[in-house]
Parts: C-alpha cells; sequence; structure tokens
C-alpha cells in the first residue's frame, strides 16, 4: 500500500523472516562465521540461541540460501517432537517414505541414504530451529544421529537454533556427550542503537528507498527506546509507521507522529504508558542520576575500571573473529583444491 507512495520496491519490514533482507550486526557477523566455519568442518554441533526475534531464522535462511551444491540440507521447526518422532521427520525431510516404518527401519533407511550421499561426493546438513522445545531425551536422539559415519567420516551434521531457553537444556548434567560435540556456539541480543539504525537503513535502501533524511534522529531514538533493537519488533513497528505516513502524506517522519504510532501499537498490545520513556530525557539527566553497574567477580571481589576490561575483551572477540574468518577461507580454499585433484584422480581412472 505505501511503497509507490515512499519509491519502495518490495516491503522492506515483512515479519517473514527473507535471507535478502539480511542485515549483519556484530553479532550476527559472528554467527554466521561460526555457521560457516561448522560447515567447514563438517562434524559435531553448532548451537545458536538468542531472545524471541533476534534473527536466529533469518540467520538460518541466509546460511541455506548460499550452500554449496554438494551439501544436502534440510531445515525442521520442531514442536515438542518426542525420539521416535523426531526420526520420523527427519526421514520425512530426507524425503524417505515413514508412514507405516518402525524406528529401527527408518534409521537403517536414513543410515543408507546417508551412505549414499557420500558415494555421491556430498554430506547432509540437519538445521533444528526452535530447537528449545525438544525434551533431552530427543536432543540425545540428535546426538545418536550424528553416530553415523563411513570410513571414519560423519555422515550428517547438525545445527541447532534456539530461544535462550535451550541454554539451561544443554547444561543439564546428562548432557555432557553432547555437550562434547559442540564446535562452537553463539547467544545473539537486541542491536544496540546505532546498528538499529543502520538495520532500519539497510532495509530500506534494500527495497529501493534512495532518502537519507526519510526518519530524524529523535524519531530514531523513539523507535529504539520502544522496541529495544529487536529487529522483529522493529519490523513490526516500522511497517506500521511507513502505512501512517502513507495515510498521512508524510515525507518525513519526525518524532510526534512516530510517537503517535507507539502509542497506538502499545494500546493494542495491552503495554502500559508508562514503559515508554522519552530519551531525550534520559539524555539531559544529571550523570548523578543514572545508576553505575557494579562488576563482581564469582568471589565477590569488585572489579576497578570495568569499561576499560570490557573494550579490552572487545577487541579479543574481533581478532578471534577475524582468525575464523580467515581460518574459514583457508578451509574452503583446501576443499576446494582437493575435489579438483579428486576430479582429475576420477579422469585419470576413467581414461585407464
Amino acid at each position: 500500500m505505501y511503497e509507490s507512495y515512499y519509491g519502495l520496491n518490495s516491503k522492506p519490514f515483512q515479519l517473514t523472516p527473507d535471507p535478502k533482507f539480511f542485515f549483519a550486526s556484530k553479532l550476527h557477523k559472528r554467527a554466521m562465521s561460526y555457521l560457516q566455519y561448522g560447515l567447514s568442518q563438517a562434524e559435531g554441533f553448532i548451537v545458536i540461541t538468542g531472545d524471541i526475534g533476534t534473527g536466529k531464522t533469518t540467520i538460518a535462511n541466509s546460511l541455506l540460501s548460499n550452500i554449496e551444491e554438494d551439501i544436502y540440507a534440510a531445515q525442521i521447526v520442531t514442536p515438542k517432537l518426542s525420539p521416535d518422532e523426531l526420526v520420523k521427520m527427519v526421514a520425512s525431510k530426507f524425503n524417505l517414505p515413514a508412514e507405516d516404518k518402525s524406528k529401527s527401519d527408518l534409521l537403517e533407511s536414513i543410515q543408507k541414504f546417508l551412505q549414499q550421499l557420500n558415494r555421491n561426493g556430498k554430506r547432509a546438513l540437519l538445521l533444528v530451529d526452535e530447537a528449545q522445545n525438544l525434551p533431552l531425551e530427543t536432543i540425545e536422539e540428535l546426538r545418536m544421529l550424528s553416530n553415523f559415519q563411513l570410513n571414519g567420516k560423519p555422515l550428517l551434521q547438525s545445527f541447532l537454533l534456539g530461544q535462550a531457553e535451550l541454554q539451561p537444556i544443554l547444561r543439564a548434567p546428562n548432557m555432557e556427550q553432547f555437550r562434547q560435540r559442540i564446535v562452537a556456539s553463539c547467544h545473539l541480543t537486541p542491536l544496540n542503537r546505532e546498528e538499529m539504525q543502520e538495520y532500519i537503513e539497510h532495509r530500506l535502501h534494500f527495497a529501493g528507498c534512495e532518502r537519507e533524511d526519510l526518519i530524524t534522529q529523535e524519531s530514531f531514538d523513539a523507535i529504539y527506546q520502544f522496541t529495544n533493537g529487536v529487529p522483529r519488533k522493529v519490523n513490526t513497528l516500522m511497517d506500521r509507521i511507513l502505512l501512517f505516513g502513507f495515510l498521512e502524506e508524510l515525507e518525513t517522519f519526525e518524532l510526534e507522529p512516530v510517537k503517535q504510532v507507539i502509542e497506538e501499537v502499545k494500546a493494542e498490545m495491552f503495554i502500559s504508558k508508562a514503559g515508554f520513556v522519552d530519551e531525550r530525557q534520559q539524555t539531559h539527566a544529571a550523570p548523578a542520576e543514572r545508576p553505575e553497574t557494579a562488576f563482581i567477580t564469582p568471589n565477590g571481589n569488585t572489579i576497578q575500571d570495568a569499561k576499560y576490561y570490557k573494550e579490552m575483551l572487545g577487541e579479543l572477540v574481533d581478532a578471534l573473529d577475524d582468525a575464523i574468518k580467515h581460518k574459514i577461507k583457508l578451509t574452503q580454499y583446501i576443499d576446494k583444491m582437493l575435489k579438483q585433484k579428486y576430479q582429475a584422480y576420477v579422469r585419470l581412472k576413467k581414461d585407464d
């Protein structure tokens, strides 16, 4: 409805995850690097957790849209599956007959399918979304599926994406064997204020918007204050803001109309008006009114110069991220060379 009015060629803030609109914040880049690193290792589990609406499924879809041809990928969005139901769903995702089959028959079919993939120079990837819904025994079944091997090479690799509730499940004492197979994990958090603005501008630009002054800084502040930087909440609010602007024939989104839309959305979501605080009031608050966060070690010691140490840790994380990216590129290059040598070897054998 509002697309043509603002010169857009598509809806930039639809709720359905679309890999074309993927925005790589610092944490999302790290999560994607871990997924790519996990793919290059071809074994073990990668676990990505995050709060509702932080972009886990978008990352998964972005990964699947750029996956290599030698990987057969299947994606499961899990309700509370029993171990038997999980095996049946995995078989179904691999296009194997699952009706009226016993669990042992299904496991045998899955194993034969994975072995055939391996003989064809391919491997299987199972991406499990909403994994926090899985009972412990079902996650254990996933571990058992990862035991399928041929000539010492694992035949199935799994990525788990879930909400924060997945973390305590994996920390359970009887999950030690599973934890030992996790090669990397990452927890997604909401975007910060700067990233949220970049996120909105990225999606508007990708949808065809050429204006850089469509939304004022004060409006960005209000949007962040209401959404807390959660991408899904940003999408919902921005879609309503653009619709409101179209109906009111607004050329620029100043603070007042944005606050009006926020109040309308809050009323529909049954959120009290006290939940919204004008960020300008916070900005002009006296320094003494802003509580300082104390950093305490597990032994009860107070850390001085906490900001300095946080910056140092941030630099260390950045260095580790760069190291992972270089390792991924090196692994991909080696894999490419090995494939070329193997193809040359196969051609020579055929000539003989």
